[in-house]
Parts: structure tokens; C-alpha cells; sequence
């Protein structure tokens, strides 16, 4: 199953100081607005291990379902890279991801969620730099 991606808000894929390439704001984004939602395919929790296992940079969500979103190929928000001190947070709702903003983002900011649990099970390095820093995702 296919998920359409939405972006409310204009964005620009960049060179990130937290991790490859992050998303930015092009403008002002107001705090509690939806920025949009990742789109991909619906694959299973046991592909989405075995994807996170191969990879370094992955953009995979596990849903409530027992299935997970892979939004490895597809949209801009993607890049919304990991923070211990984030700007956005992340909703499930059925199979859609969707990313709000936790406070008002300045245009030209990094946007960043904190991942919460991850495939990674704590084995990668974190390196957000926030001082709250838990050092690992």
C-alpha cells in the first residue's frame, strides 16, 4: 500500500549539522500547525528490521498495526533528522506519520523530532548537540 505525502509548509532539503541532509524551513512556521506527512509504502515490522539492520540512514516509522511506513524514496520531510531538543513532534494516525511544530520555527531552521524508540535500539551515536543530549538514539 502506497501513502501520498503532504508538506504544508515550504521546505529546503540542505546540508544538516545533526546528521547527511536535514529539511529547513523556507518560512516562519507557526507553533502547533501541521507541516505534513510522510509518504512511502506499508511494509512489515520484520522488513523494517531487516531494512534498519542494512542501512545506515533510514527513514522508516513502526506503526500501531504491526506494520511500519517506508518513507525511504519519498518526500521532503524525510529529512526531518532526530533531536533530544526538538522543534517538531511526530503523530501515528492510522497508517499516516504527521509532523506538527512544537513552537514557532524561524525560517532557515533545522527541523528536528525526537525519534522516541528506534530501530537502532540505542546503538547509534546521537549527535544533536542539544544540551539534554541523551548521547544515543
Amino acid at each position: 500500500m502506497q501513502i501520498k505525502a503532504r508538506v504544508n509548509f515550504p521546505l529546503r532539503v540542505k546540508k544538516s549539522g545533526i546528521h547527511g541532509q536535514g529539511a529547513f524551513a523556507m518560512e516562519n512556521i507557526p507553533a502547533k500547525k501541521k507541516i505534513g506527512s510522510l509518504g512511502g509504502t506499508i511494509i512489515s515490522k520484520k522488513e523494517a528490521r531487516s531494512k534498519a539492520k542494512d542501512n545506515e540512514s533510514i527513514s522508516i516509522v513502526e506503526l500501531w498495526n504491526g506494520k511500519a511506513l517506508d518513507a525511504s524514496t519519498d518526500t521532503i520531510i524525510r529529512f526531518i533528522n532526530h533531536s533530544c531538543a526538538p522543534n517538531t513532534f511526530m503523530r501515528n494516525v492510522g497508517n499516516h506519520v504527521e509532523f506538527y511544530a512544537l513552537r514557532t520555527i524561524s525560517r532557515g531552521e533545522e527541523l528536528s523530532c525526537n525519534y522516541g524508540p528506534t530501530h537502532h535500539d540505542g546503538e547509534r551515536k546521537c549527535n544533536c548537540g542539544a544540551e539534554q543530549c541523551k548521547g544515543f538514539i
